[in-house]
C-alpha cells in the first residue's frame, strides 16, 4: 500500500502462476464497472524493464484491505491449484491432509533409516569379521605360510586354517586371497585401524537400531544434510491462510446509522452522511415517510455488528447490521418483514447492538408499563434466524428499551411526564427468556409511560441528556439522581410542558460526543453534545432542533467520540 496525495494506492508488484496481466487488468475494470468494487478511482499498467507494477488508486478513505480482499475474492489476483493428497498407507488408498502427509514422510523416512542402519551393520560385522580372521594370520605368519605350502591344493590349505586356528571358511578364504604386501609392519597397523573403525561404526549402528530417540536423531540429521547440498530460499510464502472470505473481510466496520419506522421501513447509511450542525439546526433528511407512516427509531451501530431486533411479541431476531440495505438519506428503506420472518401485525419495538452473544453480561428489558427484566446473555446464544423468545409481554404493554449490563450496574427509567428512578439492577432477580418483569417503577399519573432505559456504573461520573418531543434538551449530573429502591415513583428529570412537550429520551453522555435525533417526519439532526447546556433536573433545557408545528422528536442516541 502506498500513498498518492490524500488517496491510498493498491502496488501489485507479483501476479499468481500462469495469469495473464493484461487478463487480470480487464477483471478488475469489469468489476469498477458493474459496481461490485466501489473505491477504485484509476487503475494503471506501470510496468517497465524494472518488473510488474499495476497501480489501483483508491478514494479517500477507503480501507485498502477491504479492497484488496474483494480483489482476491472476485479476480484472479488469488488463485488456487488444487493437490491431489492420495497416498497408499499401510497397503490402502487414503486421502491425506498435509500434515499427515508430513507424518508418513516422516515415518517411511525412520523406516529407510531403521533398514539402512541394518544393512550397514550387516556389512560392517561381516567385514570385522574378516580382519579378525586376517590379523589371527599375521601373529602367526610363520606358521600360516608352512602350513599353506604343505597343502596339495587351495581347499586342503583352507581346511587346515580353519582346524589350526579355529578360522571360518570366510576367514581361511580371505587369508588365502591376502596379497603379499600385507606381510609388511605397515599393512598390519593399517587393518588394525580400520578393525578398531569398525568395532566403533557397529556400536553406533546397534545404538541407533535400539534406541527410537537416536533413530529420530538420525532422521533430522538426514533431512538437515539434504537441505545443505540442495536447499535454496523459498520463492513462495508459507502462511495461515483462510480458504475463503468472509463477508465481513469484504465489508469495512465503519459506524452506520439505522433508522426504521413504524410501519417497518429499515435502512442503514454511514453516520458521515450526517454532518455536524449545531444546536438548534433544522436538521436534514433522513428518510421520506408517507402521510400515514412516522420515523420511530435511529440508532447508530458499526457494520460489523450484530443488531438484535425486539418485537412486540416478545421476540428476538439477529441481523448482522451490513445486511440490512444501505440507501440514501432520502430513501425510505427496504420493509423489515422483507429481512425477517415477522408473523403478522407482529413489529419491531426496540434495537440493539452487540459484538457477539459469548459475554458473561446481561440483557435488561423496559417496558412502558414500568416493568423491568434481567436475562443471562449466554440464553441468546443459540439465535438463528427463526428468532427466539426474549420475554413475555402483559396484553397491551410494549418493550420500550433493552441494554447491555453487569451485575452491579444501576438502572434508571425515565417517563414521558418527566419521572425517573434509579435503582441497583442487583435488586432485579435474573429469570430465564420466557419470563415477565417486576415493577421497576410507579407513575403518578395513570397515562404516563416509560420512554427510556439507561445503565450505568456505581459511581460513574456522566450526565443524563433530556430531550423533549418538541426539540428541547439538557444535561444533568448524574449525581443529582438519588439511589432509590426500584418499585417506587422516583424524583422529577425533565419539566414539561405544552411549550417544550413531554419527554422523548434520557441518555447517559460524557460530553465529547455527537447527539443524533430524529423526527416523526424524518428529519435528522447531529449536534456535538458539549454544545447542550447542564441544568439541573426540573428545568426544561434549550432548544437542539428546530421542529414544524406538526412534528416532534421520535427517537435519539449518542453517538460515541472516534
Amino acid at each position: 500500500v502506498e500513498e498518492k496525495g490524500q488517496r491510498p494506492m493498491l502496488v501489485v508488484t507479483e501476479i499468481p502462476y500462469q495469469v495473464n496481466k493484461a487478463s487480470l487488468i480487464a477483471q478488475i475494470a469489469a468489476l469498477v464497472k458493474a459496481k461490485k468494487v466501489e473505491d477504485i478511482v484509476a487503475l494503471r499498467d506501470e510496468s517497465d524493464r524494472q518488473g510488474l507494477r499495476i497501480a489501483i488508486e483508491l478514494k479517500r478513505g477507503a480501507n485498502p484491505q477491504v479492497v484488496l480482499n474483494q480483489l482476491y475474492k472476485h479476480t484472479a489476483l488469488q488463485t488456487s491449484f488444487t493437490v491431489n493428497l492420495l497416498a497408499i498407507v499401510d497397503g490402502e488408498p487414503k486421502v491425506l491432509s498435509l500434515l499427515s502427509l508430513m507424518r508418513h514422510y516422516l515415518d517411511h523416512r525412520k523406516e529407510v533409516l531403521r533398514r539402512k542402519s541394518l544393512f550397514d551393520l550387516k556389512k560392517a560385522e561381516e567385514r570385522a569379521h574378516i580382519l579378525e580372521g586376517l590379523l589371527i594370520a599375521l601373529d602367526h605368519i610363520d606358521e600360516v605360510i608352512a602350513l599353506i605350502r604343505a597343502s596339495q591344493d587351495a581347499g586342503e590349505a583352507r581346511r587346515g586354517l580353519m582346524e589350526r586356528f579355529g578360522l571360518s571358511e570366510a576367514q581361511a578364504q580371505a587369508i588365502l586371497d591376502m596379497r603379499l604386501q600385507r606381510l609388511v609392519a605397515l599393512e598390519r597397523q593399517k587393518l588394525l585401524e580400520e578393525y578398531r573403525e569398525l568395532m566403533e561404526e557397529i556400536a553406533r549402528l546397534k545404538a541407533i537400531l535400539e534406541d527410537e530417540t537416536r533413530l529420530w536423531g538420525e532422521v533430522k540429521r538426514d533431512l538437515l544434510r539434504v537441505k545443505e547440498r540442495y536447499g535454496d530460499e523459498r520463492r513462495t510464502l508459507i502462511a495461515e491462510f483462510e480458504e475463503s472470505f468472509s463477508p465481513e473481510d469484504l465489508i469495512e466496520d465503519e459506524p452506520m446509522v439505522i433508522t426504521l419506522t413504524a410501519q417497518g421501513f429499515l435502512k442503514r447509511l454511514p453516520l458521515e452522511a450526517y454532518r455536524a450542525q449545531g444546536r438548534g439546526g433544522k436538521g436534514l433528511v433522513a428518510g421520506k415517510t408517507k402521510e400515514e407512516d412516522e420515523a420511530t427509531h435511529v440508532f447508530v451501530a458499526s457494520a460489523h455488528d450484530d443488531l438484535l431486533l425486539f418485537t412486540n411479541r416478545g421476540r428476538v431476531y439477529r441481523l448482522k447490521v451490513y445486511e440490512l440495505p444501505e440507501m440514501g438519506r432520502q430513501a425510505r428503506g427496504a420493509h423489515v418483514k422483507s429481512l425477517l420472518p415477522l408473523a403478522e401485525e407482529e413489529e419491531v419495538a426496540a434495537l440493539l447492538a452487540v459484538r457477539g452473544l459469548e459475554g458473561e453480561g446481561y440483557l435488561v428489558f423496559a417496558t412502558e408499563r414500568g416493568l423491568i427484566k434481567r436475562t443471562a446473555l449466554k440464553e441468546y446464544q443459540n439465535l438463528g434466524q427463526a428468532g427466539l423468545i426474549a420475554l413475555k409481554l402483559q396484553e397491551g404493554d410494549r418493550l420500550v428499551g433493552v441494554a447491555l449490563s453487569d451485575p452491579e450496574d444501576e438502572a434508571i427509567l425515565a417517563t414521558a411526564e418527566g419521572q425517573a428512578i434509579r435503582f441497583p439492577l442487583e435488586e432485579v432477580r435474573a429469570t430465564g427468556r420466557d419470563s415477565q418483569g417486576v415493577t421497576g417503577i410507579r407513575f403518578k399519573r395513570p397515562a404516563d409511560r416509560v420512554v427510556s432505559l439507561v445503565t450505568v456504573k456505581p459511581g460513574e461520573v456522566v450526565d443524563l441528556l433530556s430531550v423533549s418531543t418538541r426539540g428541547y434538551g439538557k444535561r444533568t449530573p448524574l449525581s443529582e439522581y438519588p439511589l432509590q429502591g426500584r418499585g417506587g415513583m422516583g424524583v422529577i428529570t425533565y419539566a414539561v410542558s405544552d411549550k417544550v412537550g413531554r419527554l422523548a429520551a434520557l441518555l447517559k453522555v460524557r460530553g465529547g460526543e455527537d447527539l443524533l435525533v430524529l423526527s416523526k417526519k424524518g428529519l435528522a439532526l447531529r449536534t456535538p453534545v458539549a454544545e447542550i447546556r447542564q441544568y439541573s433536573r426540573a428545568t426544561a433545557g434549550v432548544k437542539v432542533m428546530h421542529l414544524p408545528e406538526d412534528d416532534e422528536i421520535a427517537s435519539a442516541f449518542v453517538v460515541e467520540e472516534e
